[in-house]
């Protein structure tokens, strides 16, 4: 079928709006119309990291909206079915079946790179050329998707399917380091570095968890200024020549700590602004190697987390519940955009005027 889809040919380039042709659903696969899609700093990676997938390259891994087919072989979703497109995941690896899909043995084949696990790319641009477009198993920045029945999450049709589409990656993520990851306790004190949307997301979690403190470190007044409002009880400047140690003075320091901005210097303040018995979690994408003090690590710990270690089909409708109890809301964190503003829409984020970009095809 014909699709509208941005297309980027160029790293250094524009989105591109195209007509382009969308296979039909494979036997595991959904066709989803898409009412909305996020878009997250992970998108456009591929501008400066060539590793992660070909030109030209059509995007999207926030996608959500309405199952219009269904594959043969699909069961539990049916033709209506509100969805949040996710990650994608095998289903049958050992970490897979221990309930850890972000831990699947073929994760990267499945999610990275524009292109299916040992199959043709699913979408041909008006010259008869190939599109790397299976970009987290949905390649969302279109009119339509195709997804799988691993990572479609039937929602109640009662929200608003266009606004739910974060819930996929950022969100989850983000939710999913202080829900699932880190498990957060109460009375415990959490900081988080970056107030983005997944650092926004940690520090809603970390309210719901109960923490009793909640320092929130960011560039961004703005940003700053939000994460109070949404439970960060402390806030910094990320400028400050002392943040480790600010953190330690106001808190005593830190149980938790977050990074979600990846830049070495910003993880080895997470890490220093720990308590003895603290956990810091790497969310970021590294942007360098980091460097940490063999005295910074004595008696706490680092561990890596990908997209918050969840299982989307769970924690997506409790993230949904937390938000219909005034517990998350996320909706404050949204712009939403045409599709065919994509690159205004990349220009605002980049910037920080807005926090979460949403495309309405």
């Amino acid at each position: 079928m014909r699709i509208v889809a941005a297309i980027l040919r160029d790293p250094s380039g524009r989105f591109l709006l195209e007509s382009v042709e969308l296979a039909d659903p494979g036997p595991d696969q959904v066709l989803v119309r898409i009412a909305g899609v996020g878009m997250c700093h992970t998108d456009v990676l591929v501008r400066t990291q060539e590793r992660f997938a070909p030109m030209p390259f059509l995007g999207g891994h926030e996608g959500a909206g309405v199952v219009e087919r269904v594959g043969s072989a699909v069961t539990g979703i049916d033709v209506g079915a509100h969805v949040v497109l996710s990650f994608d995941s095998c289903g049958a690896c050992m970490n897979c079946l221990r309930g850890h899909p972000t831990w699947c043995d073929t994760y990267m084949l499945r999610n990275w790179g524009g292109g299916p696990p040992g199959g043709n790319l699913p979408v041909i641009d008006a010259h008869g050329d190939r599109i790397a477009a299976r970009w987290f198993a949905q390649s969302s920045f279109a009119s339509y998707a195709l997804a799988t029945s691993r990572n479609a999450v039937v929602v109640d049709p009662s929200f608003p399917i266009e606004l739910l589409g974060p819930l996929g990656c950022g969100l989850l993520t983000g939710a999913g380091a202080v829900l699932v990851s880190t498990r957060v306790v109460p009375a415990s004190t959490v900081a988080v570095f970056g107030a983005g949307a997944v650092g926004l997301a940690a520090i809603m979690a970390a309210k719901i968890a109960g923490a009793a403190n909640i320092v929130a470190v960011d560039i961004h007044d703005n940003r700053l200024e939000l994460a109070q409002e949404l439970g960060a009880t402390h806030v910094l400047r990320g400028s400050n020549d002392d943040v480790a140690g600010a953190i330690t003075r106001a808190t005593g320091g830190a149980d938790f700590a977050f990074d979600t901005t990846g830049v070495p210097t910003v993880v080895a303040d997470a890490v220093k602004s720990l308590r003895y018995g603290g956990v810091c979690g790497l969310i970021g994408v590294a942007t360098g190697p980091s460097v940490l003090e063999t005295a910074a690590l004595s008696r706490r710990s680092v561990m890596g987390i990908g997209m918050g270690d969840a299982i989307p089909q769970k924690l997506i409708p409790e993230l949904l519940d937390f938000w219909a109890q005034g517990r998350f809301p996320f909706d404050r964190l949204i712009r939403t955009y045409g599709l065919s503003e994509i690159n205004e829409a990349e220009h605002d984020s980049h910037t920080g005027q807005v926090i979460k970009p949403v495309l309405i095809p």
